[in-house]
């Protein structure tokens, strides 16, 4: 028995495209073409095939978003992300959430009936130069973070962080809910533990250390 398919990509020419490469190949059934996120996460409620390949960036609904609703709601389908590009935070959520394939668009039409072949046998997929830079980047932060709070205290971190978004003192107060003096007293400490002498060394010492 065929897997049953759904495909969603709000590009009519790539959605087309996988509908073509997948009617050519009886080992899966294409059960639902969908155009925005909404209509595919009504799809899979719906049909509950046994795969989904969805579009990461999509009108709606993102395909990021239905992931997480199909494990929320339990739902046996197993997700494919099919992206021309995508965050390092969303690859790590989409790991996180057990996505079984994630796909670069400019490879998809060459390594989609692999992946889907794959997937269908149970395996999961990823593209590794995608991930590898996700995970690289999330090890850098919470290295990042270890060696900041050696010297900071959680108060001073948050306040690097809000300096490093480009937020001046008053911004900062309001935004703790704290006084703009409290902000230049937290300030001039950070300053001092960390031998910087202005916001410009501050933004690269967070930036430097994925604090953002």
């Amino acid at each position: 028995m065929p897997a049953r398919v759904i495909v969603a990509d709000d590009h009519p020419i790539v959605l087309d495209g996988l509908a073509q490469l997948l009617a050519g190949d009886p080992e899966f059934e294409v059960v639902a073409l969908c155009k925005d996120g909404e209509d595919a996460l009504n799809a899979i409620r719906r049909e509950k095939p046994e795969i989904a390949v969805l579009d990461v960036r999509m009108p709606r609904v993102t395909g990021l978003a239905i992931l997480r609703a199909v494990v929320e709601e339990r739902i046996p389908t197993r997700v494919i992300l099919l992206t021309a590009e995508i965050s390092d935070d969303d690859v790590v959520e989409a790991v996180r959430l057990g996505v079984a394939g994630m796909v670069l668009k400019e490879t998809a039409s060459r390594q989609m009936l692999q992946v889907l072949s794959k997937v269908a046998a149970g395996e999961t997929l990823l593209d590794q130069k995608v991930v590898r830079r996700a995970v690289d980047k999330l090890l850098r932060a919470r290295a990042g973070v270890m060696q900041a709070e050696r010297v900071l205290t959680n108060r001073e971190i948050e306040i690097v962080r809000l300096v490093a978004t480009g937020l001046r003192n008053k911004q900062i107060a309001d935004q703790l809910s704290i006084t703009e003096g409290t902000v230049k007293i937290h300030l001039h400490t950070i300053f001092e533990k960390l031998g910087v002498s202005s916001r410009v060394e501050l933004s690269n010492y967070a930036r430097e250390r994925s604090l953002l």
